[in-house]
């Protein structure tokens, strides 16, 4: 079957065949063939290159046009559709293939002019009063990804039975015979960008807490963030790290633009020391994640991304006039520390599936629902994503970078550091030691094996650790929450372990939260859990 595709791509035009020639490796063609690049509640993810497992034009147009009969089939009037992208390579071109395929279908495409933060779209699909939105970006992927996410018209990324309804409008579309003819219509597209920008900026200032002094050294990662993240820091003293100031698809500076990981922020971490800054925070190239590293007894210690919104709980409840309806939003992977801390300042707890689309979801409910009592305060993910105000409904890395920062300013006028902070909060609310284990499988033998582990923790059920005190099949349905292909185990010492595939790569997920006295103890706990992953599995983490 896939060597019938190949030789129906060979056809298209001669970049791609002279591609497709050129890979001697059977393998390799038939992992870029053998399956259509998958749509998920996330939209398309996955390595670019000529084939129908890849992201290139071809692809772009099919999902755009598939994209583009769903909003059609849900308007009833003149449609439009928002567009952004990042600084990765083909990133521009895949956003004026899908601008060319919506123009050339009668809905009015708004292109944004320059590269744009994810959230920046999110916001511009409800200012500009849009049908649908669009961001071209594999987010902290390597260079080697794009991606295209899909946004719903409230500018959350579509749930799971709108992103059904858009795969089968895709899924329709036999051939890329209809998809080749769209051209674009020049009346229907219109470009936008710093009017947009402003209004968004202006939107992230009023949820300024603190200004106060502070010396921040930032990285964009060669990504989206570096003019709006700047803005939104007006007023602190910043230092850009120059080599990773300029968008580059390559990312050249870096393994993978990933601000979780320590590696991406040396060179940021390295001018921190030169310039004894306080903090160093960097964001990923469609600027949705931040990482965070902290000056703490000479030297820059990172924070984890549960670490952060515990933080970020703390600090902007503490300056949030709260009443019976103000609500924090996490999800069903974040550990449970920023919860403990906002139930105890009085705030519901809502706990969602993996993923900010849910998010996003709940604060439209909170607005448009007669029945809900709830008011948004915080929505957080432990994967370094946060959202404080309601002018978006995806993380947002813009307004984190202003809150994170203000927060280190409060503190330090207090002589405190954030790592300072967090011990205090530890002190009152217990150790809680979180981790994340993920392991790449790929092509058809990976995912073949990642359907088995999942199949084999299922069977084994509570017998999978020694000391489980319930278990969360959320495929069978938990509460009100949509299905969905994650385990969780409650262990009887307040710590879990969930496990995952991931819905945009190759890969398991081991999520782990213990909840320990003191450190060591945790660290000892950690390392009892993973044994038992490794042994029943059968895999090394």
């Amino acid at each position: 079957m896939y060597k019938e595709r190949v030789a129906e791509w060979l056809a298209f035009d001669e970049d791609t065949k002279t591609e497709l020639l050129a890979i001697s490796d059977e393998k390799e063609l038939e992992d870029r063939f053998y399956k259509n690049v998958s749509f998920g509640t996330g939209g398309l993810r996955g390595l670019m290159g000529a084939g129908t497992n890849r992201m290139n034009s071809y692809t772009v147009k099919k999902a755009s046009m598939g994209l583009a009969n769903y909003v059609l089939s849900h308007s009833a009037g003149e449609a439009s559709i928002a567009i952004a992208y990042d600084t990765r390579n083909h990133s521009q071109q895949f956003a004026e293939d899908a601008a060319a395929v919506f123009s050339s279908m009668g809905i009015k495409a708004y292109l944004f002019d320059v590269t744009i933060p994810t959230p920046v779209l999110s916001f511009a699909v409800r200012h500009l009063g849009c049908d649908a939105g669009i961001v071209l970006t594999a987010s902290h992927n390597p260079k080697e990804y794009n991606g295209y996410k899909v946004y719903d018209n409230q500018g959350g990324q579509l749930t799971p039975d709108a992103a059904r309804e858009v795969t089968s409008f895709i899924e329709s579309i036999e051939n890329f015979d209809s998809v080749k003819e769209l051209t674009g219509n020049p009346d229907l597209i219109e470009m936008i960008g710093e009017a947009v920008l402003d209004v968004f900026i202006t939107e992230i200032r009023k949820q300024s807490i603190h200004q106060g002094h502070l010396h921040v050294v930032y990285t964009p990662l060669h990504g989206a963030g570096n003019i709006p993240v700047r803005r939104a820091l007006e007023g602190f003293k910043v230092s850009i790290v120059k080599e990773q100031e300029l968008p580059d698809g390559n990312f050249s500076t870096v393994r993978s633009p990933n601000p979780e990981d320590r590696k991406a922020l040396e060179l940021a971490i390295a001018q921190a020391k030169q310039e004894d800054a306080d903090i160093v925070i960097g964001t990923d190239p469609d600027c949705d994640r931040i990482g965070v590293g902290v000056k703490h007894e000479g030297q820059y210690r990172l924070l984890t991304g549960n670490q952060i919104g515990a933080l970020l709980a703390d600090f902007v409840i503490a300056h949030t006039e709260v009443t019976e309806d103000s609500t924090l939003i996490k999800t069903i992977v974040t550990n449970d520390f920023g919860a403990k801390i906002a139930s105890g300042k009085g705030l519901k707890i809502i706990e969602t599936l993996t993923g900010f689309k849910y998010i996003g979801e709940k604060i439209n409910e909170f607005e448009t629902s007669d029945d809900l009592t709830n008011e948004f305060v915080l929505g957080y993910e432990e994967s370094y994503g946060y959202l404080v105000g309601t002018h978006a409904r995806d993380k947002d890395a813009v307004v984190s970078a202003l809150l994170i920062c203000e927060m280190a300013a409060y503190y330090k006028a207090k002589g405190l550091t954030l790592f300072d902070k967090l011990e205090q909060l530890y002190g009152e609310h217990g150790y809680y030691l979180d981790a994340l284990d993920s392991v790449t499988l790929t092509g058809v033998e990976g995912a073949a094996r990642i359907k088995e582990m999942m199949e084999e923790v299922r069977e084994s059920d509570a017998d999978f650790f020694a000391n489980v005190d319930e278990v969360r099949d959320y495929a069978t349905g938990i509460a009100d929450l949509p299905k969905e292909n994650v385990i969780k185990f409650m262990l009887k010492d307040e710590s879990w372990v969930a496990i995952r595939p991931s819905g945009t790569e190759p890969k398991i997920k081991f999520y782990y939260s213990v909840r320990a006295d003191d450190e060591q103890l945790a660290q000892e706990k950690l390392q009892v859990i993973k044994t038992q992953i490794q042994q029943n599995l059968d895999i090394a983490l």
